[in-house]
């Protein structure tokens, strides 16, 4: 073997090692009905390792070092550590909690609960329960970090806006119309525009933050659900229930670029660090799709638990 080849062998056997400086970010997902979460390793796109998930695990985030994941029936907030892979703590939310957000400077954790109507705002480094906000809308799943961390955009089920969290203050401060179930939330980098998708609208909302309205409406697929921006901010993924497609809608201008086949009741995404490959839970096929974002179209589809909920990916 020569010099060259040994190095690019150690480096390819390197990049599969979880401590490893240049490995590719894991994706994690949670899998509602098997109660697990299956670790993904995105440069080989196949499942590593499944961890214990709690009970009914759904919302999920991390912060690089820990994850955060909504159980249920317990009422809490579990938090994972990725080294050791086991729970490190529990911490009670409310009945029913939901979608989770990890803010850009990893210092505080939302959960969005559902029979309490509310967000719940956690400091990260020591779990404390920081404030309890309630929202307008009733049943919230998502809510959702700018990326200054300064608010917090909140979907809500039963629901035809968002709610607006100014985060320092710790209080709801605007309501913004959308269309009827708001669900997936995603900013653009500069935090100026945030995108929601409204489920029974089948409508994807664009939002100018700083004038707290609506500046496009964009038909999406049937049952628009879980939404994804690229990391340049160029484009916005959308996931369609009913249809089992992704929509990928350029930023730019505000329209459909593509429509990708993905798997049975595609929810929530994730994206890699470097805008590449977008992974897709889908709910009923007990799978995540991989869409080549280069190509736009899915080049793999990796059997994971039952009912996956969403996926995280590595900052």
């Amino acid at each position: 073997m020569s010099r060259v080849t040994a190095i690019q062998s150690l480096l390819a056997a390197c990049a599969l090692l979880p401590g490893a400086a240049f490995a590719a970010p894991f994706a994690y997902v949670p899998n509602e009905k098997s109660a697990t979460v299956s670790v993904i390793d995105t440069a080989t796109d196949t499942v590593v390792r499944t961890l214990p998930g709690g009970q009914r695990p759904r919302g999920i985030a991390t912060d690089g070092r820990r994850l955060y994941v909504s159980e249920a029936p317990a009422d809490g907030l579990a938090i994972i550590d990725t080294t050791a892979e086991e729970p490190i703590r529990r911490i009670a939310l409310g009945k029913s909690p939901e979608g989770i957000s990890v803010s850009g400077d990893r210092k505080l954790v939302a959960a969005a609960v559902e029979e309490s109507n509310s967000v719940v705002l956690i400091e990260a480094a020591t779990g404390r329960k920081l404030a309890d906000i309630k929202v307008r809308g009733k049943n919230p799943e998502h809510a959702v970090f700018s990326p200054d961390g300064r608010w917090l955009l909140v979907s809500a089920e039963e629901a035809e806006q968002v709610d607006l969290i100014d985060v320092k203050a710790r209080r709801q401060v605007a309501q913004i119309p959308v269309g009827k179930r708001p669900r997936g939330i995603g900013f653009t980098p500069d935090g100026r525009r945030a995108y929601v998708a409204c489920e029974l609208a089948s409508t994807v909302y664009a939002i100018d933050m700083g004038r707290r309205q609506v500046i496009a409406t964009i038909k999406a697929g049937s049952f628009s659900n879980g939404v994804t921006v690229a990391p340049d901010g160029s484009r916005v993924y959308v996931s369609n229930g009913k249809d089992g497609t992704v929509s990928a809608i350029r930023s730019a201008d505000n329209q459909i670029e593509a429509t990708i086949p993905v798997g049975k009741r595609p929810w929530n995404m994730a994206i890699t660090p470097d805008g590449r490959k977008l992974y897709v839970a889908n709910g009923r096929s007990n799978s995540v799709s991989v869409i080549d974002t280069q190509r736009l179209e899915t080049i793999r589809e990796i059997p994971v638990g039952e009912l996956p909920w969403g996926v995280v990916i590595q900052p």
